[in-house]
């Protein structure tokens, strides 16, 4: 299991607690799944004039940070979309962990030529810390958490894997 909480773990914490423990476990079957593709193709084609994916640490990969310190995370849709909220809210919790502090934070879709304005309050740094712990059981068990399907299972790139 990686040491370290990666902003990909938060956001399948709250996508499917087996895909997470399959990812924190180096099980990854995503670079052949056509949803992770097709965001990734939507990923290299938006906001072409920004410098993209700000590795920090190895732990956390902003898709681009704009002017006026504010943070952006690109996303397909809104599908699942507390689980970007709580990726992006992560970036900010790391970032202020560090001492970096007075950033903003936006989700943009731009197939829904839509965006959404994320911040990070004292309550939130709290579920914070109680996510991570939550997170750091399920990636050290022997065995991924018990299946549980959902409507997002079909497009998973674990698919396989559960359903076998």
């Amino acid at each position: 299991m990686k040491e370290k909480v990666t902003g990909t773990m938060v956001y399948y914490y709250f996508v499917c607690k087996r895909k997470l423990w399959y990812f924190s476990n180096e099980i990854n079957m995503e670079s052949e799944n056509e949803s992770v593709i097709l965001g990734k193709l939507l990923d290299e084609g938006s906001f072409k004039r920004d410098e993209k994916h700000i590795n920090i640490d190895d732990t956390i990969n902003i898709d681009f940070i704009r002017e006026y310190k504010e943070l952006h995370e690109v996303k397909k849709s809104k599908a699942i979309e507390e689980a970007g909220v709580w990726q992006t809210k992560y970036y900010l919790y790391y970032l202020k962990q560090r001492g970096v502090t007075g950033l903003k934070a936006r989700i943009d879709y731009p197939l829904l030529k839509q965006h959404l304005d994320v911040t990070l309050n004292k309550e939130d740094e709290e579920k914070m810390k109680i996510i991570l712990e939550e997170m750091i059981k399920i990636c050290k068990k022997e065995i991924p958490p018990e299946f549980s399907s959902q409507k997002i299972c079909k497009k998973c790139a674990y698919h396989d894997l559960c359903f076998i």
